[in-house]
C-alpha cells in the first residue's frame, strides 16, 4: 500500500479487520484521521518488574516518578491493564507475536537459549514494516539468540535474533542484566569486540579457557568474596563480572563488557541517536529498559533519590529514562503525532537474587518498608494473582487520545491486532492468534475492553471474565525445560468484592468455576500455530 492510499483509507475510516477465528472475542474499531494526518510514530517504553504501585499516579508514595506521572497526565491511564504473563520472556513473546507463550512452550530463558520467536510468523515489528515504518529495539531482549542446533556465535554474527523477526535496527542487552554474556549487541555483532579475547558462555558449568590470553572471571561459588558490589542472596553466583555475580558462566570479552551503572544512559543515548536519524520517516521503537530488574545498579546520581534503596532508586532512574525519551520527542517536533505506550513486562519482586538492601525476603510479603509495589493487589512476579500481571499501562497520543482514566480491561497481547486495525492491515487466521482488536478501548472510545482474557505463569493459567478470575491447576504439565511448575489448586475469585483476591470462593460457586474451567480448557486446546 502506498502512502496516498494509506491516508485515503484512514480518512474514510479504517476498514474492518479480519480477526482470527480462534480469538476469544472480537471488537471492531476504527479511527478517523484528517486528510493531513501522517502515520503516527509509535514508541513502547517497557519497564522490567515494575509493579502497579511503583508509579506515583498508581499510588506510590516512597518513589518519586514525576516524568511518568507527567506522561500519565497526558495519557489514557488504564487501571485494569495487563501484561500476559507474570514473568519476563513469556510476556515479551506475547507482546511481539500476539500469541500466548504457553503455545510455544516459552518460559524464562537461560543465557544459551535459542531464539524463541519463529522467524516465519507475523510480529509487531513486521506489521509496522508492512506499513512502511522503520523499526528498532533498544534495551533488553531476553527472547533467545541463535538456533537450537546452532548456538549463538559470540565471536561472529550473533543470529538469528531481533533483525530476523522484523526489527531493522537493534542495540540490545542480549539476555537480561543478571545473566551472561555481559556485553551489548548492535545488530548482529558484539559492541567493542576484541578478536584476541574471544567470548564463550555456558549455562551451568565453569568454562576452561582455550588459551591463557582469554579473560577469566571469578566463580562466585568458590570465590564469594569477589562479589563486591553486593552479595548474591540466591542463584546469582556464577561468573562475577563488575563485582556482581551472574547466572551462567563467561570467559573473554573484557573490552566489550557493559558498565551496569551507565546502562540506562547508554540506552537513552542510542535512543536519541535513532530518533534523530529517523525523525523524517514513521518509526516503531521498542525501548525495553533493564530497570528495575536485578541486579539493581542505578547510576550514583540516583542514589538516595527514593526511600527504598537500590530498588527504589532504579525506579527513579527508569522515570528519568522516560523523561529523556519525552524530551527527545519534544525537541525533534515529534510529540504530537507519536503514540507513546508505557507499561511493564510483569509485576513486582523485592529480593530477586541479590542482597541489595530490599527488606522483603519472601515472595508472599506484600510490602517493603511500607511500600506496596503491587498496589492493592495480591502477588507479584511469578505469581498468577492480580499483582503478577496488572501493571502500569499508559497510552499517549496528543492528536487523537483524550487524557483521562479508563477501567477497561486491556492486555498487551492485543496491541498487535489493534495496530493492524489502525494501520488498515488485515490479519489472516494464523497470524497473532491470541490478539484481539480492541483499538476502541486503547483510544478511550470503549469503556469495557475485553470480555475475557487469559494470564499465565510457569505453566499455571488463569481466565479473567469480567470481575471473575479462575485459576486452573496445571501442575501436571511441564515447561520447555521439562520442569513441573509449582502446584496451584483450582481457585475462583470475585474481584468486585475481593480486590486483593484473599478469599478463594470456588466451593461457594462450583458451577461458575466449572463454566470458566471449561472455557479456559477450550482456549488452551486450540490448535497451535
Amino acid at each position: 500500500m502506498n502512502r496516498r492510499q494509506f491516508l485515503k483509507n484512514l480518512g474514510a475510516g479504517a476498514a474492518a479487520l479480519t480477526v482470527p477465528a480462534c480469538n476469544m472475542s472480537s471488537q471492531k474499531g476504527s479511527v478517523d484521521l484528517s486528510p493531513k494526518a501522517d502515520k503516527p510514530n509509535v514508541v513502547i517504553i517497557y519497564g522490567d518488574d515494575v509493579g502497579y504501585g511503583d508509579v506515583g499516579v498508581y499510588g506510590s508514595k516512597m518513589i518519586p516518578t514525576p516524568n511518568i506521572d507527567r506522561l500519565a497526565g497526558q495519557s489514557l491511564m488504564f487501571t485494569d491493564g495487563h501484561c500476559t504473563a507474570a514473568t519476563c520472556s513469556p510476556s515479551r513473546f506475547a507482546l511481539l507475536t500476539g500469541m500466548h507463550a504457553f503455545r510455544k512452550g516459552v518460559n524464562i530463558l537461560s543465557p544459551q537459549s535459542p531464539l524463541c520467536i519463529p522467524t516465519d510468523i507475523l510480529t509487531l515489528p513486521k506489521l509496522f514494516k508492512k506499513a512502511e515504518y522503520s523499526t528498532a529495539i533498544i534495551g533488553k531482549w531476553h527472547l533467545g539468540l541463535g538456533k537450537k542446533d546452532a548456538p549463538a556465535d559470540w565471536n561472529g554474527q550473533v543470529k538469528p535474533g531481533p533483525l530476523d523477526v522484523g526489527f531493522d535496527y537493534s542495540f540490545i542487552l542480549p539476555s537480561t542484566n543478571d545473566r551472561v554474556p555481559c556485553v551489548y549487541l548492535e545488530n548482529h555483532r558484539v559492541v567493542n569486540y576484541d578478536p584476541d579475547d574471544p567470548i564463550y558462555i555456558n549455562n551451568q558449568d565453569p568454562i576452561k579457557p582455550k588459551n591463557n590470553h582469554i579473560t577469566t572471571y571469578p566463580d562466585g561459588k568458590s570465590n564469594p568474596e569477589a562479589m563486591t558490589y553486593y552479595k548474591s542472596s540466591h542463584g546469582h553466583n556464577n561468573s562475577v563480572i563488575n563485582g556482581i555475580g551472574r547466572i551462567g558462566y563467561m570467559v573473554g570479552g573484557k573490552a566489550a563488557l557493559w558498565n551496569d551503572e551507565t546502562m540506562a544512559d547508554e540506552f537513552v543515548k542510542q535512543t536519541e541517536k535513532y530518533i534523530k536519524s529517523h525523525k523524517d520517516k514513521p518509526f516503531f521503537l521498542y525501548f525495553s529498559s533493564q530497570d528495575i530488574h536485578c541486579p539493581r545498579t542505578p547510576h550514583p546520581r540516583f542514589h538516595g533519590k527514593s526511600q527504598l534503596g537500590y530498588r527504589g532508586d532504579a525506579m527513579v532512574q527508569l522515570d528519568w529514562s522516560t523523561g529523556e525519551i519525552m524530551r527527545i520527542l519534544d525537541e525533534n517536533g515529534l510529540a504530537d503525532n507519536t503514540i507513546v505506550i508505557f507499561s511493564s513486562d510483569n509485576g513486582p519482586v523485592y529480593d530477586d537474587g541479590y542482597d541489595d538492601g530490599t527488606t522483603v525476603k519472601t515472595s508472599t510479603a506484600d510490602n517493603d518498608r511500607g511500600h506496596y509495589a503491587a498496589g492493592p493487589y495480591r502477588g507479584g512476579k511469578s505469581q498468577i494473582y492480580e499483582g503478577g500481571t496488572r501493571v502500569p499501562f499508559l497510552i499517549r497520543w496528543p492528536e487523537k487520545i483524550k487524557p483521562g482514566k479508563s477501567d477497561a480491561l486491556v492486555s498487551q497481547v492485543d496491541l498487535l491486532a489493534s495496530f493492524a486495525e489502525l494501520l488498515d492491515l488485515k490479519l489472516t487466521k494464523n497470524q497473532a492468534p491470541d490478539s484481539q482488536n480492541i483499538l476502541k478501548a486503547f483510544l478511550g472510545e470503549d469503556k469495557v475492553g475485553l470480555t475475557e482474557m487469559i494470564e499465565e505463569t510457569r505453566g499455571t493459567i488463569a481466565l479473567r471474565k469480567g470481575h471473575w478470575k479462575f485459576v486452573m491447576d496445571k501442575s501436571g504439565t511441564k515447561d520447555q525445560n521439562n520442569k513441573k511448575p509449582t502446584n496451584v489448586k483450582n481457585e475462583l475469585y470475585n474481584l468486585k468484592d475481593d480486590i486483593a483476591k484473599k478469599n478463594n470462593i470456588i466451593e461457594k460457586y462450583p458451577q461458575k468455576a466449572a463454566m470458566m474451567k471449561k472455557k479456559l480448557e477450550e482456549i488452551i486446546q486450540r490448535e497451535e500455530v
